[in-house]
């Protein structure tokens, strides 16, 4: 992939990410409300959004926050394979 391709991609995903987060910040639940499970899901996209954002940048990888991308990516997607024990994984991404 070329810094062009790279950029593009990179603009195009701030503009996914302002989508999602209004999404996200517009949604009222709480950890109570039935509804948290769907405002996760719309947090775990927006992770995703900056993981994507992380491994493409055209610089070289930045491993801090690379480590902060996945630490919440696996926290967020504990609460859906809670038996996957995911959130414990996360203690080795600092070591």
């Amino acid at each position: 992939m070329n810094d062009i391709e790279r950029e593009e991609l990179i603009k195009t995903s701030w503009q996914l990410h302002s989508r999602i987060e209004a999404n996200y910040l517009s949604n009222p639940a709480t950890k109570d409300d039935n509804e948290w499970l769907e405002k996760q899901r719309i947090l775990l996209a927006d992770m995703a959004i900056h993981l994507l954002q992380t491994a493409i940048n055209p610089e070289s990888i930045e491993l801090d926050k690379l480590k902060n991308n996945l630490h919440a990516i696996l926290t967020i997607s504990d609460q859906f394979l809670p038996h996957a024990e995911l959130k414990k994984a996360t203690d080795k991404l600092y070591q």
